[in-house]
């Protein structure tokens, strides 16, 4: 589906072949181009996006920011290697750009490739040690490694920093759940929900700590707000694959939800 942005793109791109000499199309064209790749890649147009970007790059192949974009858009086509490829390639020609490194490791954690997506993100720590982006990122790639004290360090730092994401926090709040600290991680869950009372996240993760605590009832009324928020949190291998959460919050969640359904 083309958006509004899109369309008004194209109809520039129409208007300037009408109206501008061949010198000046030959510079401007290139850019429209890119900013229309841009558009369909924010609108989740991705195969059009793909497209776009690979025309773009035929003839501006040394682009590090247009191979990053189309690496980012292969993975989202579930071409984790194409992605692993263009961003590479984007590292080569600008190796001080740490957003290349930051999505190769991405790619990387889809092939499950845990070390390789380590030395990236490592990388990106070295250069900037309060990057939220790598430090969660990190942390989702220490719980797949079964290391949760490491993981939790690292949510840690991402909920603590000035660009925490939500995210980070409640992953730091399961962390310390599957580290058998419940007390702690409810406070954290708590004061999460305080925050962002509409946070899907939270509230199946406070669903799961009343349900392991014995208040069945308080963990049903968090559920329902939960699952009219996002209904995936019933998948166990959206869980723990997609949403990385540890096995025994994620356990939990899951005998409570067999409890209820019965």
């Amino acid at each position: 589906m083309i958006t509004t942005r899109v369309a008004k793109v194209l109809l520039l791109i129409s208007i300037l072949f009408v109206l501008l000499p061949l010198s000046t199309q030959a510079q401007v064209l290139p850019k429209l181009l890119f900013e229309k790749a841009l558009q369909e890649s924010k609108a989740g147009d991705f195969i059009q996006a793909e497209k776009d970007w690979s025309f773009y790059l035929n003839d501006n192949p040394d682009d590090a920011a247009a191979l990053s974009n189309r690496g980012n858009i292969r993975l989202a086509l579930g071409d984790p290697q194409g992605a692993i490829k263009d961003q590479t390639k984007a590292i080569e020609i600008s190796p001080e750009d740490l957003d290349p490194y930051l999505n190769r490791g991405i790619a990387k954690e889809a092939l499950q490739l845990w070390d390789d997506a380590s030395n990236d993100y490592n990388y990106v720590l070295k250069k900037n040690p309060k990057d939220v982006s790598a430090l969660y990122n990190l942390g989702n790639v220490m719980g797949s490694m079964d290391n949760w004290i490491e993981a939790k360090r690292l949510f840690a730092q991402a909920a603590s920093s000035n660009n925490a994401i939500a995210m980070a926090r409640s992953s730091e709040a399961l962390a310390i759940y599957q580290l058998g600290d419940l007390e702690l991680a409810e406070q954290k869950i708590r004061k999460l929900i305080g925050k962002y009372p509409l946070f899907a996240d939270a509230r199946a993760a406070l669903s799961a700590i009343l349900w392991r605590k014995g208040f069945t009832g308080e963990a049903e009324s968090n559920w329902a707000a939960a699952a009219g928020l996002d209904i995936r949190y019933r998948e166990k291998d959206w869980l723990l694959n997609i949403r990385r959460w540890p096995p025994k919050p994620t356990n939990d969640l899951l005998a409570f939800l067999s409890f209820e359904d019965r």
